[in-house]
């Protein structure tokens, strides 16, 4: 199994030192990913003395912000009325607001920093490809969003059987792994350490136990998404979904007019089971989706990441959407976890003592910025408005435990991929999936 298109493009990242030896900071970020470098980036902002150390079990990027598809959305997993469930229109409007705002803190703060990501502000495509997509899509239609009919849509991505697509301007393609290498250099330049193969164990308050060495600390942020189920006693609060990706050659040009997506919108459909792609800098197309099952115990195994069958899967995907790109050879394929709460809701939180913030539903590239604002204001303690957002101290139920866990998440796996296959039989709305989802976000 190759390495992703990301990190095999950015080739051998610098090797951080490892603890060795027991330590005293200020503040123990344990995770360097997106959300733990952006703490960390922000906090020595605010707090320029501060002794900061930012502890990785594996190395920069390793999870999820070195392996995602690209798509920095300004929006959260959630979604616009499970805020205004939660915090009120004006809650909901204060959220939506707080994350289109965040793209352009992002392309601002990568700017200043040289960080060269590949970034295009261009949007995404939500394709409509039969009637019950098109009923959901029209639905969620609301505020900058845009329906555009058939044509429109073709003219924009050569995809097969598009009736429609909504068009979500917030949204921009980016290359993960030159965003997370840029950051953890910058935090670095910065004055704060990173030690890398360093995995924590367990972690409370002003306490962090790891395999080379107890940190103690004044503030304790835990920023491990999925992989928060591998300390002890933290395997109920995320649950960890699999999602794999592939990346094809570069095209020839006539192959990249066929696609379309010139000016590299990101792209979609509306089914269950969750697609994703982008047009990458170098003319590629790189594409996922959720194609493996949940491992009992949630339980995070490569071989899952590397199985053929489900990768399999998300190529003839692809070639379902685009049958012209059969003969393309596939340079790439990888897979990885993504973090999930009981309620599908991202979040930030300080629960004994223990800064949190994660659940991005595999919405995080653009969340995690927004996260890691908050968690170092929350930490200098200014006051700062970004604390007050609806989002912060909203922690989620836990999971249930097994087997209960399985059964449920299972389950409502099997019932989304039967409504996908119903929807594209009948071209009507599956409403008992539409059911389920209304469950599971509550």
């Amino acid at each position: 199994m190759s390495p992703s298109l990301w990190n095999d493009q950015i080739g051998a990242p610098p090797r951080r030192t490892a603890l060795d030896d027991d330590i005293t900071v200020d503040v123990a970020i344990v995770g360097a990913g997106y959300t733990g470098l952006w703490a960390a980036l922000y906090l020595r902002r605010l707090a320029p003395d501060a002794r900061i150390v930012v502890l990785e079990a594996n190395r920069v990027g390793f999870g999820a912000s070195g392996r995602n598809g690209g798509w920095c959305i300004g929006d959260l997993a959630a979604g616009e009325a499970r805020w205004r469930a939660h915090a009120g229109e004006e809650g909901a409007r204060r959220m939506h607001r707080a994350m289109v705002d965040t793209l352009t803190e992002i392309r601002s703060v990568t700017s200043a920093l040289g960080i060269d990501c590949d970034w295009a502000h261009s949007g995404a495509l939500h394709l409509a490809r039969n009637g019950g997509q098109e009923a959901r899509l029209r639905a969620e239609a609301v505020g900058d969003m845009r329906w555009l009919d058939a044509g429109e849509a073709s003219a924009r991505i050569g995809a097969t059987g598009v009736r429609g697509a909504l068009f979500d301007p917030h949204t921009a393609t980016l290359h993960p792994g030159k965003l997370v290498v840029g950051l953890a250099a910058a935090v670095e330049r910065s004055g704060v350490t990173i030690h890398e193969r360093t995995a924590a164990t367990a972690v409370s308050m002003g306490r962090v136990e790891t395999d080379r060495g107890i940190v103690s600390a004044d503030h304790v942020v835990l920023a491990t998404e999925a992989y928060t189920t591998t300390i002890r006693g933290r395997s109920r609060d995320l649950v960890p979904f699999y999602s794999l990706m592939l990346a094809t050659e570069p095209l020839t040009p006539e192959l990249m007019s066929r696609v379309g997506l010139e000016d590299r919108p990101t792209f979609t459909d509306g089914r269950y089971r969750v697609i994703y792609g982008q047009r990458t800098a170098d003319n590629r197309i790189a594409f996922g989706g959720r194609a493996a099952a949940y491992r009992y115990g949630s339980k995070i195994e490569r071989s899952v990441e590397e199985d053929p069958s489900s990768h399999r899967l998300v190529h003839s995907t692809l070639l379902e959407l685009f049958p012209f790109l059969a003969d393309v050879a596939i340079t790439h394929r990888w897979g990885g976890v993504l973090g999930v709460p009981r309620n599908w809701t991202p979040g930030v939180d300080r629960v004994r003592g223990i800064y949190r913030a994660g659940g991005y539903v595999g919405e995080g590239v653009a969340a995690a910025n927004l996260a890691g604002r908050c968690l170092a204001n929350l930490i200098a303690e200014t006051g700062d408005e970004v604390t007050t957002l609806p989002w912060v101290r909203s922690a989620s139920r836990r999971w249930p435990v097994e087997p209960f866990r399985w059964l449920g998440i299972t389950t409502g796996a099997a019932l989304f991929e039967r409504a996908d296959r119903r929807e594209a039989a009948t071209n009507r709305p599956a409403r008992e999936a539409q059911l389920v989802w209304r469950y599971l976000r509550r």
